[in-house]
């Protein structure tokens, strides 16, 4: 059950990246999306839509790989001011 939670979890970040890069390809190709009045608007909402939802997925994994201590050791979490040990 808790495979399918992390599942819906990914996948909705997932969606909005893929509209994002909808929205950027479309911008490229000078198709305005409906919301949008301008083209630079629509290619802005879009590079936010996808930096937020990648974002939210390279977190997530990193977060699941600290945890599996299977990361490099730059990317460890440093012993001191506030970090669990």
């Amino acid at each position: 059950m808790s495979r399918i939670i992390a599942l819906l979890i990914l996948l909705i970040p997932g969606i909005f990246a893929a509209i994002g890069i909808k929205l950027m390809r479309d911008m490229v190709f000078g198709i305005l999306q409906t919301p949008f009045p301008f083209l630079w608007l629509q290619f802005l909402a879009g590079l936010l839509l996808f930096l937020a939802g990648l974002g939210f997925v390279a977190g997530f994994i990193l977060h699941r790989d600290r945890k599996r201590n299977k990361v490099q050791k730059r990317f460890q979490r440093q012993s001191g001011c506030g970090a669990k040990k």
